[in-house]
């Protein structure tokens, strides 16, 4: 067994390589684990824009050097705060840029087991490898925790999908593909479907999609609004400032806010191609079965008539519901140690779970701290928070 390490960091995300830049400033020793920038490169679609303003969607270092900013300027992509769109592509190679230059010690090796020690946790990797950690911050990514409705789970993945699964649709070349869900997924996921002269439709229970506006384009009576990288208004400067203050309100309304705030929601830069298309809105989905060889999708709209679609393939794009028992490099025995509600973790105010060390953070955070921490824009406050905790505490505390 290695020699042990003070604090272990599993996933190499925006939050992962946040904290580890904060870390590695204040001389903590850490190690950590992961491809960088993995569910962004696989699991989202090519030709995809961001869903935040440009100035919302940083990673964090301490100096505040390495921003998305100065990364566009360096390599003579145009930026501005407000109004242009962050490609996927940039985003994507921007986070690459600042592990290269703040987490140079990244190691592209995969966490496959942590199991609770006296003093810390015994971690396997997946080429065999054991070491000892003082701590461990889980910073993984969305793809754990993608939901498929019951609806549709039944059936094999040659036929259903998750929008996580995506990021080169040129397979779907000439196939008809049904899109299920009305927010920002679904609707990049169309957008690429169409690159790619897919025959593409979206269904939704939704009547209508709801679009995000640029900050510069808000109407007058909006423009006297704070604004934060949630967006305007009052609740989300709260939400974004204030997440030590939002972890004191209730168990329940802490979920609730968490999974109703800031709903399923269109990037705009899409909205003008999406609108033109037919769309199935107000629909809801009873079943599905396969015949022939393809999809047939049983569908009930908003007065209660039924109706079939037929389709080669459906994408679920159905968003993510945080369940930490899905996480498979965590021992059972140390996941029964773990106190939940809703099935995420019950966060202190330094990211620490109920096993003492094992500190969650990113989504599987945002029912403690808020809805910020659905977003890029959240690693900001935990870098901050979770690297001032470690530097105050000593290696063996």
């Amino acid at each position: 067994m290695n020699a042990s390490t003070q604090v272990a960091i599993i996933g190499a995300g925006p939050y992962g390589l946040s904290i580890a830049a904060h870390l590695r400033a204040r001389n903590i020793d850490f190690r950590i684990f992961g491809i960088p920038m993995n569910s962004w490169r696989t699991g989202m679609p090519a030709g995809m824009f961001l869903k935040s303003e440009a100035f919302a969607s940083n990673l964090y270092d301490p100096e505040a050097r390495c921003t998305l900013k100065s990364f566009c300027v360096r390599n003579g992509i145009a930026y501005s705060d407000y109004g242009l769109p962050v490609s996927l592509a940039a985003f994507v190679d921007y986070g690459l840029s600042f592990q290269q230059e703040m987490v140079p010690n990244l190691e592209h090796r995969a966490v496959v087991d942590i199991k609770r020690e006296r003093n810390g946790f015994l971690i396997q990797l997946d080429d065999g490898e054991t070491f000892t950690a003082g701590r461990a911050i889980v910073a993984v990514g969305t793809p754990y925790f993608k939901h498929v409705p019951p609806s549709l789970a039944h059936l094999p993945p040659e036929h259903v999908s998750h929008s996580s699964d995506h990021h080169d649709l040129s397979r779907f070349k000439g196939l008809t593909v049904d899109v299920v869900g009305g927010g920002a997924s679904a609707l990049d996921l169309v957008a690429g479907l169409l690159d790619a002269d897919a025959q593409v439709r979206l269904l939704a229970r939704r009547h209508a999609l709801k679009w995000n506006t640029p900050i510069l384009h808000r109407p007058r009576w909006k423009q006297w609004y704070p604004m934060s990288g949630l967006g305007g208004g009052l609740r989300n400067r709260f939400y974004e400032t204030a997440p030590m203050l939002f972890r004191l309100l209730p168990n329940k309304t802490r979920v609730r806010i968490v999974s109703t705030w800031l709903g399923p929601a269109g990037a705009w830069p899409v909205r003008s191609r999406i609108e033109q298309l037919p769309l199935y809105l107000g629909h809801n989905l009873q079943g599905a079965a396969i015949q022939d060889g393809r999809i047939q999708l049983q569908l009930v709209n908003g007065s209660q008539q039924r109706f079939e679609l037929h389709s080669d393939h459906v994408i679920a794009a159905t968003g993510y519901r945080v369940d930490v028992h899905k996480l498979p490099f965590l021992d059972r025995d140390l996941m029964r140690q773990v106190q939940l509600v809703e099935n995420a973790p019950v966060l202190s105010s330094t990211f620490e779970s109920s096993v003492r060390g094992l500190h969650f953070v990113g989504l599987t955070s945002a029912n403690s701290f808020g809805p910020a921490m659905r977003f890029v824009l959240g690693a900001r406050y935990t870098a901050q928070r979770l690297a001032s905790a470690l530097a105050a505490r000593r290696p063996g505390d």
